[in-house]
């Protein structure tokens, strides 16, 4: 014999799944969202990096760009010393800070 129960909630099952539907919504608009924006910029500030301006890189070494390849650009970071950077690592424009 088969019983089956009822649900006393009436629509209990449909709320759960409403509200774990919204907890994955409030977590894209304020978790995935912004981050995938902030990859987007990042992208696209290191597209624009060329000969001449200053980066800083995610190990925290400052230099200007020398040389810009297709993955990486070649650094001078002191008189006659040059590093290779891979783009990918590349933090931050520096220009704006020595500015302030």
């Amino acid at each position: 014999m088969l019983l089956l129960e009822e649900n006393p909630q009436g629509g209990g099952n449909f709320t759960f799944f409403i509200m774990i539907l919204l907890m994955f919504v409030v977590m894209y608009f304020f978790m995935i969202r912004p981050q995938q924006k902030k990859q987007k910029q990042l992208k696209e500030m290191r597209k624009l990096l060329g000969k001449g301006d200053k980066i800083i890189t995610q190990g925290g070494i400052f230099g200007t760009i020398v040389e810009v390849k297709d993955e990486y650009f070649l650094v001078e970071i002191d008189n006659n010393v040059k590093i290779r950077v891979v783009k990918d690592l590349v933090f931050k424009d520096a220009t704006e800070l020595q500015q302030k």
